[in-house]
């Protein structure tokens, strides 16, 4: 064991993040392949993307975890666009803090325009998401029994 544990460069004051799951291959091609970080890809792309992930994913807690509980999914529909509205403002207020302070950076992302493009792709693509995840579950029984119908 004494040989798997030891400093970086051995020097014990020099500190090293590097551990054996977050180095391997696997986990490296995981987080290539997700859209922050994916090569070649626009951010207007990206904050779509990301939104359409992040309005697909959190639509049901809102629906069925709201203030109205299982009563009313609409109630559910409107929490989530109310939620994309707020943390797409929320990201164009971010912009002043860390992107004006760079104007040299060669990623588009890093760049005013960029930005917007990123938050404009999240906006509808969070939007457009949770539209389709609340179509999806107020349409349940409709699926089912077209499901049902399909392979007697």
């Amino acid at each position: 064991m004494a040989e798997f544990i030891k400093p970086y460069n051995d020097d014990p004051f020099v500190g090293n993040l590097s551990t054996p799951v977050s180095t391997s291959t696997f986990s490296k091609g995981l987080l290539g392949n997700l859209p922050a970080y994916r090569r070649g890809l626009s951010p207007l792309l990206r904050g779509l993307e990301i939104g359409m992930a992040h309005g697909y994913f959190l639509i049901g807690p809102f629906d069925k975890l709201g203030h109205y509980g299982n009563r009313c999914s609409f109630a559910g529909g409107f929490s989530i666009f109310s939620w994309a509205n707020y943390y797409s403002n929320n990201l164009s207020i971010y912009v002043w803090k860390c992107v004006f302070s760079r104007s040299d950076s060669k990623d588009p992302l890093q760049t005013s325009e960029g930005w917007g493009q990123f938050t404009a792709g999240f906006l509808v693509g969070a939007v457009g998401g949770s539209g389709f995840a609340y179509l999806l579950l107020a349409n349940i029984p409709v699926l089912q029994t077209a499901g049902l119908s399909l392979f007697p």
